[in-house]
């Protein structure tokens, strides 16, 4: 009897050949062409609309929320990029440790701000997305329902901005009207040291994001059939940052220059704490741990920062840094962690939630108290 060929295995080695072949360069390809932040329209979008969500704080842009209460928490988590559970869906890995926060949140009684690219609509329509991510949307009804729910959009669901149908479809989703917010504004403190965080996506200015339809036509009919065919996530494991992307370092100097405020986006996908990621807080830990002759803390550290200059990175003077500027990450790294950031009980963290034996476990990565931010911002 004559052999039986697997008619998918001529397919199967070839992907896996590709993938040998294409992975890191088409990683890299993502990585340099996915955005082209210019300064100048940068720092313009974002002063316009933050005086915009200031002079009208009930206004279509965004909120002002008055957070002065200590009893009030939020939680601010993006770029879900929920997808049609196909092999380009970065979010797929991801779902039951954002499905645990949110239990998680709702429970302990958090506000949360979904601050955009929650939906991928470049690489799917509407229909395809409401399917599969079905659990993902009565979670989120649950804090609409309680008014603890504000969804800001981004440039990979500019859809929920723009689109005629938008909200006929959100009522669809949410059960009940949704606003949708450009962004909102949170005033912390007393009258006399008022505390502004300013929570936007990031991708203002972007020129291959800030609505650019060739950008969007480019991912749907090109990056994602390679993205599938090769099962690709561009997406590095949580907190396993280097230096900050150019896009992050523009977001830090505009919010370096006003006073009293807080800048907090997503959309690069790489978590900032202070204006500081994981290189340049290493260097911070290791002249702490030097100052207090803690030899075993010392070898820890640089063994941790060798590893990451063994990638080529090149250190800034991160004590040049005002510690305004945050980002939150994203909801769909390759290794199924998310990251956010919380406020609550007065103070700000940098949070991921990662898989412990597969169950889903919140760990606090970097935390300070408000207070101290806004002095060292004073």
């Amino acid at each position: 009897m004559p052999a039986v060929i697997n008619p998918y295995l001529p397919s199967t080695f070839m992907r896996k050949l590709f993938q040998k072949l294409f992975t890191k360069p088409v990683i890299w390809a993502a990585n340099k062409f996915s955005s082209k932040p210019d300064k100048e329209r940068i720092f313009k979008a974002l002063t316009e609309l933050h005086a915009t969500i200031e002079n009208a704080p009930a206004g279509k842009k965004g909120l002002v929320i008055n957070i002065t209460q200590q009893n009030q928490r939020y939680v601010i988590l993006s770029d879900q990029h929920k997808g049609a559970r196909n092999d380009a869906d970065d979010f797929a890995g991801a779902e039951k440790n954002y499905l645990a926060a949110l239990d998680y949140y709702f429970d302990n009684g958090f506000y949360y701000i979904n601050l955009g690219d929650s939906e991928e609509l470049w690489e799917n329509n509407i229909f395809a997305v409401k399917k599969h991510n079905k659990a993902t949307f009565e979670k989120e009804t649950l804090f609409l329902q309680n008014q603890r729910f504000y969804k800001i959009f981004g440039n990979h669901d500019l859809y929920w901005d723009n689109d005629p149908l938008a909200s006929i479809q959100l009522k669809e989703i949410y059960g009940e009207k949704v606003c949708i917010y450009e962004g909102v504004i949170l005033k912390a403190g007393s009258n006399d040291n008022n505390l502004s965080i300013f929570c936007t996506h990031g991708h203002q200015g972007d020129l291959q994001s800030d609505g650019n339809w060739f950008s969007k036509f480019f991912v749907a009919n090109v990056w994602e059939p390679i993205q599938a065919y090769l099962k690709i996530n561009p997406n590095t494991p949580a907190y396993n940052e280097q230096l900050k992307t150019v896009h992050n370092t523009l977001m830090y100097e505009w919010s370096s220059d006003k006073k009293n405020t807080i800048l907090i986006t997503g959309h690069t996908h790489q978590p900032v704490f202070e204006s500081l990621t994981l290189l340049e807080r290493l260097y911070q830990q290791l002249e702490i741990a030097q100052q207090k002759n803690d030899a075993e803390a010392v070898k820890k550290i640089q063994s941790h920062i060798t590893v990451q200059l063994s990638k080529g990175d090149i250190m800034a003077d991160y004590t040049k840094y005002k510690p305004g500027y945050f980002n939150s990450g994203c909801c769909c790294f390759s290794d199924g962690d998310i990251t956010g950031i919380e406020i609550a009980d007065g103070s700000i963290r940098l949070v991921k939630w990662e898989y412990d034996s597969d169950v889903p476990t919140r760990k606090i990565l970097e935390e300070s108290a408000l207070k101290d931010v806004a002095a060292r911002l004073g």
